[in-house]
């Protein structure tokens, strides 16, 4: 168990609350996940850092969007709502 150590509650063993950082020791569940990721769509955030001897060489902050698709909302790409996959197969 983790009791004691700094940073960790000294009942229950768990992280601390950060308050940077509200929602991240928050849990779903992976229905309700995939649900928001279904609907709405959600960004997942990362950042990479390279360092050699305590000093930064490449910092790489990567952001994507992942949602769903709905066959009714027009093109991105003009025409007759045509995407850029829809040759595939012979269209």
């Amino acid at each position: 168990m983790r009791a004691g150590l700094p940073g960790y509650d000294e009942y229950t063993g768990s992280p601390a609350y950060d308050a940077d950082y509200p929602l991240a020791n928050r849990e779903i569940a992976l229905v309700d996940l995939l649900d928001r990721l279904l609907s709405d769509g959600v960004v997942l955030t990362g950042d990479i850092t390279l360092a050699i001897a305590d000093v930064d060489l490449v910092h790489i902050s990567l952001r994507a969007l992942i949602s769903s698709v709905k066959a009714d909302m027009p093109s991105p790409w003009g025409g007759r709502g045509r995407g850029p996959f829809d040759m595939i197969g012979g269209g």
